[in-house]
């Protein structure tokens, strides 16, 4: 078996694609260890690794955001993992556990009632445009809310707490939207519920 890896924007977050489905549907991240062990013997083994601060599961990669240490001494410790894993042929998520589209980001999505049209405009665009080219860095961003024309997201992956997740929610996901969705002035991170 042979796992690739591939920088991201953020230089604390390394994405590693295995070469098969890693979740069929939706995404799963895993902020702490006692969530890890609830929900997946993947993410608790890589969370187990000292120096390890986050996973994040998409489609077919796996996302690992690291403290302060150095990536020479983790990246042998996450591919070890990931290898003996996917050789076993356990499922990545434990049976019943949550881990899909809603995962981590099951907060109410608020917006004002006659809002809808818009609110599913926005939704359509973030689909289709905006999380698959984020995905590609490792990351995620789904749909919080929509008030007073802000739009609010949540990132997630190799995302949360990226030096550029500024600029790409300022100069790209904002203008994108407020290109097509003339309701739309501006777009706003929020933190997962």
């Amino acid at each position: 078996m042979f796992i690739q890896t591939e920088s991201t924007p953020n230089p604390q977050t390394l994405k590693f694609l295995p070469g098969r489905v890693v979740l069929e549907n939706g995404t799963a991240e895993f902020l702490d260890a006692a969530d890890a062990a609830a929900r997946s013997k993947l993410a608790a083994k890589l969370m187990g690794i000292e120096g390890v601060r986050s996973v994040f599961f998409g489609y077919d990669f796996v996302t690992v955001t690291k403290d302060e240490t150095g990536w020479q001494h983790l990246k042998p410790a996450i591919l070890a993992g990931l290898m003996e894993h996917f050789l076993s042929g356990e499922p990545v998520m434990a049976p019943g556990a949550a881990g899909g589209a809603q995962d981590h980001d099951s907060g109410e999505e608020f917006f004002e009632p006659g809002d809808e049209t818009v609110v599913s405009t926005i939704k359509e665009l973030l689909e289709t445009r905006v999380r698959p080219a984020v995905a590609q860095d490792g990351g995620d961003i789904t749909f919080r809310g929509f008030r007073d024309g802000v739009v609010f997201l949540n990132m997630r992956g190799s995302c949360a707490g990226c030096p550029s997740s500024t600029a790409t929610l300022k100069h790209g996901i904002e203008n994108l939207l407020r290109h097509f969705v003339p309701e739309v002035e501006a777009v706003e991170a929020m933190e997962a519920a």
